[in-house]
C-alpha cells in the first residue's frame, strides 16, 4: 500500500491525499461506509467527515477537502489509517497470540465458534464463559490461544477481553501469574 500526498495548485489550504489499492482487494464506497473486501475476509466502517470527500477511481482512493483547516487534515489522516488497517486487514488478516499460563490450578481452555471457555481457574466450580464477536477466528493451540478477524478493531477486543476473562482483583500478580495473557499484538512482537 503506497499513499501520496497531492498538492494542488489553486490554493494553499487545500488538502489532498491518495492511498492504492492492493491488488486482490475490491473496495467501495457509498452513503457513508467504506468496504473493503480480499481473500481473508470483508470490513467496513462509517468513514464520515463533514467537509472531507471520498472517492475512489481505479486502483485509488481519493481523500481530499477545500480550505482545509487543522481539523479536515488530522481528518484525512485518520481515515488514511483506518484504510490501510481494512485494506491489510481483508487481504492477509489481523492476529493476534494469547499465552495460557496456569500454575496453582490446572486450567481447561476451549473454544467453540460463538463462546470461548475456561474451567478450573484457580480452583474454581463454575466455568467463566465469553461470547466471542462475530467477525473473529479463536483458536486454541496447547497453551495458546490465536485470534484471527480482518478486522483489526474486533481482534484486538476479543483478545482484550479473553484477557480480562482471567483477571482477579486483589492478587499478587508476582506470586498467582494465572491468567492469559496477549504476547504478541497485530504488527508487534511483545516480548
Amino acid at each position: 500500500m503506497s499513499e501520496k500526498r497531492v498538492q494542488k495548485t489553486k490554493g494553499k489550504k487545500d488538502a489532498a491525499r491518495e492511498l492504492a489499492v492492493p491488488e486482490g482487494v475490491s473496495v467501495a464506497y457509498a452513503g457513508g461506509i467504506f468496504k473493503a473486501k480480499g481473500k481473508s475476509g470483508e470490513c467496513s466502517k462509517a468513514l464520515v467527515a463533514k467537509n472531507v470527500s471520498i472517492k475512489i477511481e481505479g486502483e485509488k482512493i481519493l481523500l481530499s477537502a477545500k480550505k482545509a483547516t487543522k481539523r479536515e487534515k488530522r481528518m484525512i489522516a485518520t481515515f488514511i489509517s483506518h484504510m490501510k488497517n481494512m485494506l491489510r486487514g481483508s487481504n492477509d488478516g489481523h492476529t493476534y497470540v494469547l499465552k495460557i499460563c496456569s500454575g496453582h490450578f490446572p486450567m481447561t481452555v476451549s473454544s467453540t465458534k460463538d463462546e470461548f471457555v475456561v474451567k478450573n481457574f484457580i480452583g474454581e466450580k463454575i466455568p467463566r464463559k465469553l461470547k466471542i464477536k462475530a467477525g473473529a477466528a479463536v483458536k486454541v493451540d496447547g497453551d495458546k490461544v490465536v485470534v484471527q478477524s480482518a478486522s483489526k478493531e474486533i481482534a484486538g477486543q476479543v483478545s482484550a477481553d479473553i484477557e480480562n476473562l482471567t483477571k482477579r482483583a486483589n492478587y499478587d500478580t508476582r506470586i498467582f501469574q494465572d491468567g492469559s495473557y496477549i504476547v504478541n499484538k497485530d504488527g508487534k512482537e511483545l516480548k
